[in-house]
């Protein structure tokens, strides 16, 4: 497998091997840089769980990980520096938002600091003794692991887990767990400076669910093909005795799971794999759908979620619980009670009769995916989508044309200008101006902002009552969708 390269800028920092890796026989104080973010916050809860004395760093800090992070107590210090190392740490966690000139990871060097990345962190501490369920691919691991550790919850088998995002069924993303089974979301994100190989490739999976596989990263990786090779590694360190769920409706991932050296359980809505669904209805916010497998009716199910691309995962899930021995009546229990997850389709209020969701999505497909969810939930109802063009990729024109085939379903567009495009290469750069315009010779009504500021008076003054606000981006996008919903709240 051909490693993902390596982007830096600074000065490049030796690594002194006899630390590297190495996690003392004697551990009090842990430090995590780079804590806010989604799994990086979760490790602290379960550090902290376990007994250690757990503190961080980061730079930018903003909810839900920092109401996470305080809940628990745990001090968060803002902004990265040597003084955040004092006193002296037993290890350090190191995030993969964190370059080799991070002035903190300078000094970590400096002082000979024990440091292990994050993935590391997790198999030591948290999967040991555990059998490893990895829930990976491009699209929908964080609702899939959500609802997988949910519905063994609702079996009463005490999963352990780790989500990039927060369930509502459990208000936090991590769980030691007294069960066998330990449900993680698998990243296929480099793991650290010092290690530019995939994250998931450090869980030990004994299970695997592989929900998609299209290009993303591209600040990581060359082309599709180079995505391909991690999931190809993953799926290799699959056991024998284990299994892979993999989504057929995705042509390269059935080509990959060839390679698989376990039981391979097929799923999808295609109709030509092993679970698929059917009689898929949703009405007065109730999903109801029946699940097949080799075509016929395995149980019927209902569920709050919505959307092609949740049915999908709840597919997935189903598949799971055969593999797991989880009975019929908890994976009903699990589908009728689950209740979402924070910042995907997540209902912020209804304000003036406006209603105002939040959303993860960035990449195209899972843009297009929420978009028609949504259309689907509100199918009378104007929809708003407001697109923050904020992640590594979202940011390269790698996708330009892509998102323009991304918002059919809204009937209004509004997309700020990306924040630190400075930070990639002028041939590189996405163009917000160019996909509005793209938009419109489409026929859909789109404006473009320098700023989140006008974008949120613009939006204000055009949201009316039986408006649906759909705000996208993988970050905290200035807080609009907090702010707009209290504008929206207290105006006359």
């Amino acid at each position: 497998m051909t490693a993902p390269r390596e982007i830096f800028t600074g000065e490049e920092i030796p690594l002194p091997s006899p630390i590297l890796n190495r996690i003392p026989e004697k551990i009090n104080h842990i430090h995590l840089m780079g804590i806010c973010g989604t799994g990086m916050a979760s490790l602290a809860g379960i550090l902290q769980n376990i007994g250690y004395h757990v503190t961080g760093s980061d730079q930018d800090v903003y909810p839900p990980m920092s109401h996470l992070l305080e809940s628990l107590n745990i001090k968060v210090m803002k902004g990265y520096g040597s003084d955040n190392l004092n006193p002296s740490p037993d290890l350090v966690v190191v995030g993969n938002v964190i370059t080799r000139a991070n002035p903190e990871a300078m000094a970590m060097v400096a002082k000979n600091l024990p440091y292990v990345s994050f993935p590391q962190a997790i198999r030591n501490f948290a999967l040991k003794g555990k059998k490893s369920v990895v829930i990976s691919g491009t699209h929908g691991k964080t609702t899939t692991s959500s609802l997988a550790a949910w519905m063994l919850n609702c079996a009463g088998m005490d999963p352990g887990f780790m989500i990039g995002g927060i369930p509502a069924n459990f208000q936090v993303n991590f769980r030691l767990g007294t069960g066998t089974f330990f449900v993680i979301e698998g990243d296929e994100y480099d793991t650290a400076f010092f290690d530019k190989g995939p994250k998931f490739l450090h869980y030990d999976p004994w299970g695997c669910i592989i929900t998609s596989i299209e290009y993303d990263h591209a600040d990581i990786y060359r082309d599709i093909d180079h995505v391909c090779d991690s999931f190809a590694k993953l799926i290799s360190l699959i056991p024998g005795d284990g299994f892979l769920i993999a989504n057929f409706d995705y042509a390269r991932l059935k080509k990959e799971a060839v390679l698989a050296l376990c039981p391979v359980h097929t799923y999808g809505l295609n109709g030509h794999s092993t679970w698929g669904a059917d009689g898929i209805v949703t009405e007065n916010g109730i999903t109801s759908l029946r699940i097949l497998r080799n075509g016929r009716i395995f149980t019927d199910l209902s569920t709050h979620i919505y959307g092609l691309h949740n049915i999908s995962n709840l597919i997935s899930v189903v598949a799971l619980s055969q593999c797991l021995d989880v009975p019929v009546r908890a994976v009903k229990e699990a589908a009728m009670e689950f209740k979402g997850v924070k910042r995907r389709q997540e209902l912020i209020g209804e304000a003036k009769g406006v209603t105002v969701l939040d959303d993860f999505a960035h990449h195209p497909t899972a843009v297009k995916e929420t978009v028609a969810a949504v259309r689907g939930r509100y199918p009378l109802r104007r929809i708003i989508a407001v697109f923050e063009p904020r992640s590594n990729s979202s940011r390269r024109n790698v996708f330009q044309e892509q998102y323009s085939r991304s918002f059919s379903g809204a009937d209004l567009v509004m997309i700020p200008r990306p924040s630190l495009l400075e930070k990639i290469p002028p041939a590189d750069r996405f163009s917000s101006e160019r996909l509005v315009e793209d938009l419109r010779k489409k026929g859909l009504s789109a404006y473009y902002f320098e700023n989140t500021n006008g974008l949120l008076k613009t939006l204000t003054g055009e949201a009316r009552s039986g408006d649906v606000v759909l705000f996208m981006s993988n970050g905290a996008f200035d807080h609009l969708p907090k702010r707009f919903f209290e504008i929206m709240a207290v105006s006359n």
